[in-house]
């Protein structure tokens, strides 16, 4: 499993740079790729600067590749996920994208949707212990004030909502009425997984055909559950539609989730920045045994490959 955007902080994957050198060789191709040095950003630059969604996005992305080069050929891995962002990290771990290639998409994109969002206009919202009928029942009633949509099924109980700064404020007033145990306003700037990134959209639309045109989209080797079928990507090309899609649409993470619990996916190991997946997991297991891991750093590479070999 591999983070979205808002896991970063400054002095992500440092330890990882400094004791293994097959990692080290990931953030050395990221700024190569970039022309610009990522990794100084993520060890040792600043805080405010690293949010920036251009820079976010290719930072987690390395991170979480970087922890993955630790485990590949030692684990084989029977399907790839990522929140939002994370989806291109799974197409990348997964061989379907280089890895060249996915952080310089990433930071367009994160580009793409920074600029689909004007400062002060949008927000997104979590709405804690609310049914989703509930939650898309609140947004259709306040989309008289402008537009507002569920756009991250996270877990049970935890639904984030997007929109016009208006909108978002009647739809978390009207989950509060139908029983939510609070909303929580997220610290972004942009109404993501909306129809309001379809500017967006249309730029990375031409990216990847690029990409595609190019022929540098290919199967994945791994299945990769798509953010939004919750379901594995059928082939090569469906990657880029699905894509396009995702930037639009919810994130059905809950739903993928479930998916793999269905087929007896009893083990998730989160790659990159913080722990909020395995937190997701979790919660949508309920009674069901998992065993959840993450690799972020020196030890938790060690204390996991302990406990799975």
């Amino acid at each position: 499993m591999f983070a979205g955007q808002g896991a970063q902080y400054v002095g992500m994957g440092r330890e990882l740079y400094d004791a293994f050198p097959q990692c080290r060789a990931v953030f050395e191709e990221a700024d190569a790729a970039l022309g610009f040095d990522l990794s100084e950003m993520m060890f040792a630059g600043d805080e405010a600067k690293l949010a920036g969604t251009e820079f976010t996005q290719p930072a987690v992305l390395t991170h979480s590749l970087a922890a993955f080069e630790l485990i590949k050929g030692k684990i084989t891995p029977s399907y790839a996920l990522g929140l939002s962002l994370g989806e291109y990290t799974a197409l990348a771990a997964a061989g379907a994208l280089g890895f060249a290639d996915a952080v310089a998409l990433v930071s367009k994109r994160g580009k793409f949707m920074a600029e689909a969002c004007p400062p002060g206009t949008q927000g997104m919202s979590a709405v804690m212990s609310l049914d989703r009928e509930l939650v898309r029942e609140a947004c259709d009633e306040a989309s008289s004030y402008g537009v507002v949509r569920p756009a991250n099924f996270n877990m049970p109980g935890q639904i984030v909502i997007a929109g016009e700064i208006a909108a978002l404020e009647a739809a978390e007033k009207r989950c509060a009425e139908k029983g939510a145990r609070k909303c929580i306003r997220l610290n972004v700037s942009g109404a993501f997984h909306t129809p309001m990134l379809e500017g967006a959209a249309v730029r990375l639309a031409a990216e990847l055909d690029g990409l595609r045109g190019l022929g540098k989209i290919l199967e994945p080797r791994i299945p990769v559950v798509s953010n939004f079928t919750a379901r594995p990507v059928e082939s090569a090309d469906d990657i880029a539609p699905t894509l396009l899609k995702q930037i639009v649409s919810p994130v059905m993470w809950e739903d993928s989730v479930t998916y793999l619990l269905e087929r007896g996916v009893d083990t998730f190991i989160e790659l990159g920045p913080g722990k909020a997946l395995s937190g997701f997991v979790r919660k949508t297991a309920g009674a069901r045994t998992v065993n959840i891991y993450n690799i972020e750093d020196a030890v938790t590479y060690y204390k996991t490959l302990e406990a799975i070999l």
